[in-house]
């Protein structure tokens, strides 16, 4: 590769800042390491807008190091205070299961597991913490943590006014004993983190280095955002996620074929792997030319997601939308209909909306057609036949294939 690693990342506009950069540069340009990234099961996919750490770390691992990734199992049954004004709701433990699956699923997208040499691990933080009784986890860690620096974080300031938890207060505690952990175990010197994490993350370096006297480092990505300044993945509540039995490939395409032109160049080199020589050629385009970067993009995109096949299915399925052309290559669902269903049933069934409300939603704003005729009816009907060619919005078409 013709770029060191740190360059890559730099040029890129993945790194934000570090607690130490030339050490991390150091690091990451000779050597071997391994680094970690952590996520909490809040759901059972990742979405496009934890993509930019994930993406970072694929990275990592294309340089030859090491990556682990972290999945919340303990850390999720607290719920992180960062960037939030109110706690997060309690999960059950199968909600919990179910989420850390999907994550796994997620992580398995971007990282390979396989590789003989540097490849990934998955790891739990609840494998290590629930063997700590609550004195346990005092009489070793709670020297180790001063109030008046928890009280520091920005992440605690902000929930203060609002009624931060004493659960939610340990969080920080949790995860720098991760940090400490994976470090004595898989000597990892390197944890990756949004900025929004970057309290979180600084607390574990503190720690290793105060229990083994140790130096390791945190690097931060940068928060993307869209034109208005809001964090990318998740708009009119509906998030793009990663895995597709919740966002089809067909609709992971069409969110990055979408991209508001401002954010092209940002997008190419985040979230595909183009090579920065031909980005700085393909940003040149004006006008219409544009639509062709989008289409590079969006296919670019969803071939790491999803792979090389469901990005061409997706390709061809948007040109045929919108080229003109026929419906045979839109995305589609197999129903079961034996009888007329009622309309906000039938786009919950077939995975178009998570909930009759969202639906309602879409068709009080005018944004729902069936077979091209616009819906305003909340209590329609949809009669049962051969296909039925759903439209959401401006963008999302599917095509019902009716099993009876």
């Amino acid at each position: 590769m013709s770029n060191t690693l740190f360059e890559e990342l730099q040029q890129r506009g993945f790194i934000n800042q570090s607690s130490n950069m030339d050490a991390v540069r150091n690091l990451l340009d000779n050597g071997k390491i391994v680094a970690y990234l952590g996520s909490d099961p809040t759901a059972d996919s990742l979405h496009v807008g934890h993509l930019v750490p994930v993406m970072m770390m694929r990275w990592l691992q294309k340089y030859g190091h090491k990556p682990i990734a972290l999945v919340g199992g303990a850390t999720g049954r607290i719920g992180d205070p960062s960037g939030r004004d109110t706690g997060r709701p309690m999960m059950s433990e199968e909600t919990l299961a179910k989420n850390i699956a999907g994550l796994k699923k997620s992580f398995s997208k971007f990282l390979n597991f396989e590789d003989k040499d540097n490849g990934a691990l998955m790891v739990d933080n609840y494998d290590w913490m629930k063997g700590y009784s609550h004195l346990d986890f005092l009489a070793q860690y709670g020297l180790d943590f001063t109030i008046p620096r928890m009280l520091s974080m920005e992440s605690v300031k902000k929930r203060l006014e609002n009624g931060m938890t004493f659960l939610e207060f340990n969080y920080m505690t949790f995860q720098a004993v991760d940090f400490l952990t994976l470090y004595k175990e898989h000597n990892c010197v390197l944890q990756l983190c949004g900025a929004d994490q970057w309290g979180n993350a600084v607390m574990g370096v503190e720690l290793v280095r105060k229990k083994c006297g140790s130096e390791v480092y945190v690097l931060s990505t940068a928060l993307i955002t869209d034109s208005n300044g809001n964090k990318i993945g998740k708009s009119a509540g509906n998030a793009i996620w990663v895995n597709e039995d919740k966002t089809s490939p067909y609709e992971y395409y069409q969110y990055f074929r979408n991209t508001p032109d401002d954010l092209v160049e940002k997008f190419l080199k985040i979230f595909t792997e183009i090579p920065l020589s031909e980005i700085n050629e393909l940003i040149k385009a004006q006008g219409a030319e544009l639509n062709a970067v989008k289409k590079r993009l969006a296919f670019a995109a969803t071939e790491i997601a999803h792979g090389t096949v469901a990005a061409k299915q997706a390709e061809d399925a948007a040109n045929a939308l919108f080229g003109g052309g026929n419906s045979e290559n839109a995305p589609s669902f197999d129903l079961e209909m034996n009888a007329p269903m009622p309309i906000l049933d039938f786009l919950v069934a077939v995975k178009l909306f998570d909930s009759k409300s969202e639906a309602r939603r879409m068709i009080e704003q005018g944004g729902i057609q069936i077979d091209g005729a616009k819906i305003t009816d909340k209590e329609y009907i949809v009669e049962p036949r051969e296909s039925i060619m759903v439209q959401r919005g401006k963008k999302v078409f599917l095509k019902v294939n009716v099993k009876r």
